[in-house]
Protein backbone atom coordinates (compact mmCIF):
# COMPACT_ATOMS: atom_id res chain seq x y z
CA UNK A 1 0.00 0.00 0.00
CA UNK A 2 2.88 2.47 1.20
CA UNK A 3 4.27 2.00 -2.66
CA UNK A 4 0.96 2.30 -4.37
CA UNK A 5 0.32 5.35 -2.52
CA UNK A 6 4.27 6.62 -3.69
CA UNK A 7 3.16 6.64 -6.75
CA UNK A 8 -0.21 8.03 -6.74
CA UNK A 9 1.45 10.72 -5.02
CA UNK A 10 4.98 10.68 -7.53
CA UNK A 11 3.71 10.47 -10.93
CA UNK A 12 -0.12 10.50 -10.91
CA UNK A 13 -0.74 13.60 -8.77
CA UNK A 14 1.54 15.75 -10.88
CA UNK A 15 0.58 14.25 -13.85
CA UNK A 16 -3.53 15.92 -12.54
CA UNK A 17 -2.51 19.01 -10.81
CA UNK A 18 -1.17 19.79 -14.43
CA UNK A 19 -4.21 18.78 -16.24
CA UNK A 20 -6.53 20.36 -13.36
CA UNK A 21 -4.29 24.52 -14.01
CA UNK A 22 -4.81 23.67 -17.16
CA UNK A 23 -8.76 23.53 -17.21
CA UNK A 24 -8.73 26.11 -14.45
CA UNK A 25 -6.49 28.41 -16.79
CA UNK A 26 -8.37 27.57 -19.66
CA UNK A 27 -11.83 28.48 -17.91
CA UNK A 28 -10.09 31.98 -16.73
CA UNK A 29 -8.12 33.15 -19.92
CA UNK A 30 -9.59 30.93 -22.54
CA UNK A 31 -6.82 29.32 -24.28
CA UNK A 32 -7.37 28.49 -27.56
CA UNK A 33 -7.04 24.23 -27.20
CA UNK A 34 -6.63 24.32 -31.06
CA UNK A 35 -3.47 26.10 -31.15
CA UNK A 36 -2.23 24.68 -28.01
CA UNK A 37 -2.77 20.97 -29.76
CA UNK A 38 -0.85 22.23 -32.97
CA UNK A 39 2.31 23.84 -30.63
CA UNK A 40 2.16 20.38 -28.97
CA UNK A 41 1.94 18.26 -31.91
CA UNK A 42 3.92 20.25 -34.36
CA UNK A 43 6.67 21.14 -32.38
CA UNK A 44 7.02 19.98 -28.90
CA UNK A 45 6.17 16.62 -29.17
CA UNK A 46 8.67 16.22 -32.47
CA UNK A 47 10.96 17.73 -30.77
CA UNK A 48 10.57 15.76 -27.87
CA UNK A 49 10.63 12.51 -30.19
CA UNK A 50 14.08 13.77 -31.88
CA UNK A 51 15.74 14.52 -28.78
CA UNK A 52 15.10 10.80 -27.45
CA UNK A 53 15.64 9.33 -30.49
CA UNK A 54 18.99 11.49 -31.04
CA UNK A 55 20.52 10.24 -27.89
CA UNK A 56 19.14 6.80 -27.39
CA UNK A 57 21.09 3.69 -27.51
CA UNK A 58 18.90 1.31 -29.08
CA UNK A 59 19.19 -2.61 -29.28
CA UNK A 60 18.55 -4.20 -32.71
CA UNK A 61 17.01 -6.74 -30.21
CA UNK A 62 15.09 -4.71 -28.19
CA UNK A 63 13.59 -2.48 -31.55
CA UNK A 64 12.50 -5.97 -32.64
CA UNK A 65 10.50 -7.34 -29.07
CA UNK A 66 8.56 -3.98 -28.95
CA UNK A 67 7.88 -3.85 -32.70
CA UNK A 68 6.52 -7.46 -32.44
CA UNK A 69 4.88 -6.54 -29.03
CA UNK A 70 3.00 -3.46 -30.96
CA UNK A 71 2.00 -5.51 -33.91
CA UNK A 72 0.20 -8.15 -31.78
CA UNK A 73 -0.95 -5.53 -29.01
CA UNK A 74 -2.46 -3.35 -32.04
CA UNK A 75 -4.04 -6.19 -33.82
CA UNK A 76 -5.28 -8.29 -31.56
CA UNK A 77 -7.10 -4.81 -30.42
CA UNK A 78 -8.71 -3.89 -33.59
CA UNK A 79 -10.17 -7.55 -33.86
CA UNK A 80 -11.30 -7.40 -30.13
CA UNK A 81 -13.08 -3.71 -31.31
CA UNK A 82 -14.85 -5.41 -34.21
CA UNK A 83 -15.98 -8.13 -32.27
CA UNK A 84 -17.67 -6.05 -29.56
CA UNK A 85 -19.18 -3.66 -32.38
CA UNK A 86 -21.04 -6.37 -34.09
CA UNK A 87 -22.07 -8.05 -30.71
CA UNK A 88 -23.67 -4.95 -29.63
CA UNK A 89 -25.07 -4.12 -33.31
CA UNK A 90 -24.05 -0.23 -33.39
CA UNK A 91 -24.86 1.90 -35.74
CA UNK A 92 -22.08 2.29 -38.48
CA UNK A 93 -20.82 5.55 -37.29
CA UNK A 94 -21.13 4.64 -33.31
CA UNK A 95 -19.43 1.67 -34.10
CA UNK A 96 -16.69 3.58 -35.99
CA UNK A 97 -15.77 5.76 -33.19
CA UNK A 98 -16.43 2.82 -30.06
CA UNK A 99 -13.43 0.83 -32.48
CA UNK A 100 -11.41 3.45 -32.57
CA UNK A 101 -11.92 3.96 -28.92
CA UNK A 102 -10.28 0.61 -27.97
CA UNK A 103 -7.38 1.37 -30.42
CA UNK A 104 -5.95 4.71 -30.09
CA UNK A 105 -4.71 5.50 -26.71
CA UNK A 106 -3.31 8.82 -25.57
CA UNK A 107 0.43 7.94 -25.59
CA UNK A 108 1.55 11.92 -26.56
CA UNK A 109 -0.21 14.47 -24.30
CA UNK A 110 -0.52 11.63 -21.53
CA UNK A 111 1.55 8.67 -21.76
CA UNK A 112 5.01 10.60 -22.45
CA UNK A 113 4.40 12.87 -19.67
CA UNK A 114 3.87 9.57 -17.35
CA UNK A 115 6.61 7.33 -18.50
CA UNK A 116 8.69 10.88 -18.17
CA UNK A 117 7.91 10.79 -14.40
CA UNK A 118 7.92 6.70 -13.81
CA UNK A 119 11.41 6.61 -15.59
CA UNK A 120 13.06 9.66 -14.69
CA UNK A 121 16.19 7.60 -14.27
CA UNK A 122 15.69 4.91 -16.91
CA UNK A 123 16.17 6.08 -19.99
CA UNK A 124 15.62 2.79 -21.70
CA UNK A 125 11.88 3.45 -20.75
CA UNK A 126 11.23 6.78 -21.70
CA UNK A 127 12.86 5.36 -24.87
CA UNK A 128 10.39 2.63 -25.53
CA UNK A 129 7.19 5.04 -24.70
CA UNK A 130 8.74 7.26 -27.62
CA UNK A 131 8.88 4.01 -29.89
CA UNK A 132 5.04 3.36 -28.65
CA UNK A 133 4.02 6.95 -29.07
CA UNK A 134 5.52 6.74 -33.37
CA UNK A 135 3.44 3.56 -33.55
CA UNK A 136 0.33 5.12 -32.08
CA UNK A 137 1.14 8.15 -34.68
CA UNK A 138 0.77 5.41 -37.47
CA UNK A 139 -1.90 3.57 -36.47
CA UNK A 140 -3.73 6.82 -35.68
CA UNK A 141 -3.23 8.24 -38.92
CA UNK A 142 -3.53 5.00 -41.06
CA UNK A 143 -6.28 2.60 -39.39
CA UNK A 144 -7.97 5.35 -37.31
CA UNK A 145 -8.32 7.82 -40.02
CA UNK A 146 -9.65 5.18 -42.12
CA UNK A 147 -11.63 3.78 -40.19
CA UNK A 148 -13.28 7.20 -39.22
CA UNK A 149 -13.84 7.96 -42.53
CA UNK A 150 -15.09 5.06 -44.51
CA UNK A 151 -18.17 5.44 -42.85
CA UNK A 152 -19.02 8.06 -45.47
CA UNK A 153 -15.60 8.67 -48.14
CA UNK A 154 -12.86 6.69 -49.11
CA UNK A 155 -9.25 7.20 -46.50
CA UNK A 156 -6.08 7.64 -49.29
CA UNK A 157 -5.55 11.15 -47.97
CA UNK A 158 -4.24 9.87 -44.53
CA UNK A 159 -1.35 8.84 -46.38
CA UNK A 160 -0.37 11.63 -47.71
CA UNK A 161 -0.48 13.38 -44.46
CA UNK A 162 1.31 10.35 -42.53
CA UNK A 163 4.21 11.45 -44.84
CA UNK A 164 4.39 14.92 -43.73
CA UNK A 165 3.57 14.58 -40.14
CA UNK A 166 6.01 16.58 -38.17
CA UNK A 167 6.42 13.53 -35.70
CA UNK A 168 7.19 11.03 -38.79
CA UNK A 169 9.38 13.49 -39.93
CA UNK A 170 11.75 14.07 -36.64
CA UNK A 171 11.41 10.41 -35.86
CA UNK A 172 13.03 9.89 -39.54
CA UNK A 173 15.84 12.66 -38.74
CA UNK A 174 16.88 11.55 -34.96
CA UNK A 175 17.01 7.62 -36.71
CA UNK A 176 19.89 8.83 -39.61
CA UNK A 177 21.61 11.33 -37.07
CA UNK A 178 21.59 8.23 -34.51
CA UNK A 179 22.77 5.60 -37.30
CA UNK A 180 24.60 7.36 -39.23
CA UNK A 181 26.91 8.73 -35.75
CA UNK A 182 26.75 12.34 -36.58
CA UNK A 183 26.53 14.70 -33.83
CA UNK A 184 24.86 17.95 -33.87
CA UNK A 185 26.66 21.17 -32.77
CA UNK A 186 25.81 22.78 -29.11
CA UNK A 187 24.07 25.81 -30.63
CA UNK A 188 21.76 23.80 -33.00
CA UNK A 189 21.00 20.70 -30.28
CA UNK A 190 20.53 23.22 -27.02
CA UNK A 191 17.80 25.10 -28.73
CA UNK A 192 16.35 21.39 -29.41
CA UNK A 193 16.73 19.85 -26.12
CA UNK A 194 14.64 23.17 -24.46
CA UNK A 195 11.97 22.68 -26.59
CA UNK A 196 11.11 19.19 -25.80
CA UNK A 197 11.77 20.15 -22.22
CA UNK A 198 8.23 22.41 -21.85
CA UNK A 199 6.31 19.28 -23.28
CA UNK A 200 5.58 17.93 -20.10
CA UNK A 201 4.13 20.77 -18.94
CA UNK A 202 2.15 21.93 -21.80
CA UNK A 203 1.38 18.72 -23.18
CA UNK A 204 -0.72 18.48 -19.71
CA UNK A 205 -2.02 22.33 -19.96
CA UNK A 206 -3.18 21.43 -23.39
CA UNK A 207 -5.37 18.15 -22.80
CA UNK A 208 -6.38 20.39 -19.65
CA UNK A 209 -7.57 22.88 -21.65
CA UNK A 210 -9.25 20.18 -24.06
CA UNK A 211 -11.15 18.17 -21.53
CA UNK A 212 -12.23 21.57 -19.85
CA UNK A 213 -15.45 21.82 -21.93
CA UNK A 214 -16.34 18.00 -21.97
CA UNK A 215 -19.66 16.85 -20.10
CA UNK A 216 -20.41 13.79 -18.93
CA UNK A 217 -24.08 12.27 -19.34
CA UNK A 218 -25.66 9.22 -18.01
CA UNK A 219 -22.97 6.36 -19.05
CA UNK A 220 -24.37 3.83 -22.22
CA UNK A 221 -23.45 0.34 -22.22
CA UNK A 222 -20.64 1.29 -25.27
CA UNK A 223 -19.26 3.95 -23.17
CA UNK A 224 -18.55 1.22 -20.03
CA UNK A 225 -17.49 -0.71 -22.46
CA UNK A 226 -14.71 1.36 -23.73
CA UNK A 227 -13.73 2.01 -20.67
CA UNK A 228 -13.33 -1.20 -19.62
CA UNK A 229 -11.49 -1.99 -22.69
CA UNK A 230 -9.18 0.87 -22.33
CA UNK A 231 -8.21 0.93 -18.62
CA UNK A 232 -8.82 -2.87 -17.99
CA UNK A 233 -8.63 -5.31 -20.79
CA UNK A 234 -6.07 -3.34 -22.68
CA UNK A 235 -3.37 -3.65 -20.01
CA UNK A 236 -4.38 -7.52 -19.67
CA UNK A 237 -3.53 -8.37 -22.91
CA UNK A 238 -0.50 -6.38 -22.65
CA UNK A 239 0.71 -8.38 -19.69
CA UNK A 240 -0.57 -11.48 -21.39
CA UNK A 241 1.99 -10.85 -24.62
CA UNK A 242 4.94 -9.59 -22.60
CA UNK A 243 4.67 -13.12 -20.53
CA UNK A 244 4.39 -14.82 -24.16
CA UNK A 245 6.99 -12.87 -25.50
CA UNK A 246 9.50 -13.50 -22.43
CA UNK A 247 10.27 -10.03 -21.86
CA UNK A 248 11.06 -8.43 -18.91
CA UNK A 249 12.65 -5.43 -16.36
CA UNK A 250 12.39 -2.14 -17.79
CA UNK A 251 10.91 -3.28 -21.39
CA UNK A 252 8.65 -5.15 -19.70
CA UNK A 253 7.74 -2.02 -17.32
CA UNK A 254 6.79 0.32 -19.81
CA UNK A 255 4.93 -1.78 -22.23
CA UNK A 256 2.58 -2.82 -19.82
CA UNK A 257 2.29 1.26 -18.71
CA UNK A 258 1.52 2.07 -22.31
CA UNK A 259 -1.41 -0.13 -22.60
CA UNK A 260 -3.33 1.51 -19.63
CA UNK A 261 -3.32 4.92 -21.08
CA UNK A 262 -6.85 6.78 -21.85
CA UNK A 263 -8.50 7.18 -25.23
CA UNK A 264 -6.73 9.48 -27.38
CA UNK A 265 -8.11 13.04 -28.27
CA UNK A 266 -7.31 12.12 -32.04
CA UNK A 267 -10.09 9.84 -31.75
CA UNK A 268 -12.56 12.51 -30.55
CA UNK A 269 -11.15 14.85 -33.19
CA UNK A 270 -12.22 12.31 -35.66
CA UNK A 271 -15.60 12.01 -34.69
CA UNK A 272 -15.76 15.44 -34.86
CA UNK A 273 -14.68 16.11 -38.29
CA UNK A 274 -16.59 12.98 -39.91
CA UNK A 275 -19.85 13.21 -37.42
CA UNK A 276 -19.32 9.56 -36.08
CA UNK A 277 -21.17 10.45 -32.63
CA UNK A 278 -19.03 13.17 -31.16
CA UNK A 279 -21.14 13.09 -28.09
CA UNK A 280 -19.84 9.75 -27.35
CA UNK A 281 -15.84 10.31 -28.77
CA UNK A 282 -16.23 13.16 -25.87
CA UNK A 283 -17.79 11.29 -23.08
CA UNK A 284 -15.19 8.46 -23.40
CA UNK A 285 -12.07 10.81 -23.72
CA UNK A 286 -12.94 12.39 -20.05
CA UNK A 287 -14.60 9.40 -18.35
CA UNK A 288 -11.42 7.06 -19.32
CA UNK A 289 -9.01 10.27 -18.64
CA UNK A 290 -10.91 10.99 -14.93
CA UNK A 291 -10.53 6.95 -14.16
CA UNK A 292 -6.96 6.39 -15.27
CA UNK A 293 -5.60 8.30 -12.44
CA UNK A 294 -6.74 4.96 -10.08
CA UNK A 295 -5.95 2.54 -12.89
CA UNK A 296 -2.46 3.87 -14.30
CA UNK A 297 -1.50 4.02 -10.78
CA UNK A 298 -2.46 0.44 -10.31
CA UNK A 299 -1.00 -0.31 -13.75
CA UNK A 300 2.74 1.18 -12.37
CA UNK A 301 2.76 -0.34 -9.19
CA UNK A 302 1.65 -3.83 -10.99
CA UNK A 303 4.33 -3.61 -13.19
CA UNK A 304 6.95 -2.33 -10.33
CA UNK A 305 6.36 -5.08 -8.42
CA UNK A 306 6.27 -7.83 -11.61
CA UNK A 307 9.10 -6.67 -13.37
CA UNK A 308 11.06 -4.59 -11.06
Amino acid sequence: MGVFLLILLQVIFPVFALLGLGALLHRRLRFDPRTLSRLTGSVLLPALVFANLYEARFEAALVLQVALFLLLQNGLLMLAAEAAARWLRLEARTASTFRNSIVLFNSGNFGLPVSQLVFATQPVGMSIQVIVTLFQTLVTNTYGLFNAMRVETPGWRALRGLALNPIVLAMLAGIALQATGLRLPDFIWRPIDTVASAFLAVALFTLGAQIAGLRLRRPSLPLLLTAAGRLLISPALALALILALGLDGVTAQALLIAGSFPCSRNMAQFAMEHGNDPDYAAEAVLLTTLLSSLTVAATVFAAQQLFG
